[in-house]
């Protein structure tokens, strides 16, 4: 049985393996977005239903005690208008951070389409560098 070994460098190992990591994470990102969403709606789910079912026993509780619930028009009106506020600013800190994402994400494409540009400049630099150490022959 022979064994051969394959020579190769540092470099063509490395990149071998950080494609592999890649592909790999490009493959199972998707699953752990759904799961972390999954997660993230039954949560609320649990959370809202967990809510609703309080204020039922509590409204039960108070209606079997003869606990009277009424409150003034200007409470209701001042609850009502926090809650308005609260949605409000809810909806525009997720457009902040949307559209934050939103240029994040175009910054990194921008980056993206330029890293050969950037990499072509690097090595110019190198080869402005080592130039004038160079042996001619």
């Amino acid at each position: 049985m022979s064994t051969q070994t394959q020579k190769s460098d540092a470099y063509s190992t490395y990149k071998q393996n950080v494609q592999k990591y890649f592909e790999n994470i490009s493959k199972i990102t998707p699953q752990y977005f759904k799961s972390v969403t999954d997660l993230q709606n039954e949560c609320m789910k649990t959370c809202e239903k967990t809510i609703n079912a309080s204020i039922s026993v509590q409204q039960e509780f108070a209606k079997k005690t003869g606990i009277t619930t009424d409150i003034p028009s200007t409470t209701t009106t001042a609850i009502t208008d926090a809650s308005k506020q609260i949605v409000q600013a809810s909806t525009v800190n997720n457009q902040l951070v949307q559209t934050t994402i939103d240029a994040t994400v175009q910054n990194i494409k921008t980056y993206n389409d330029n890293i050969n540009a950037f990499a072509e400049l690097n090595k110019n630099i190198i080869q402005s560098w080592i130039t004038p150490f160079t042996l001619k022959n």
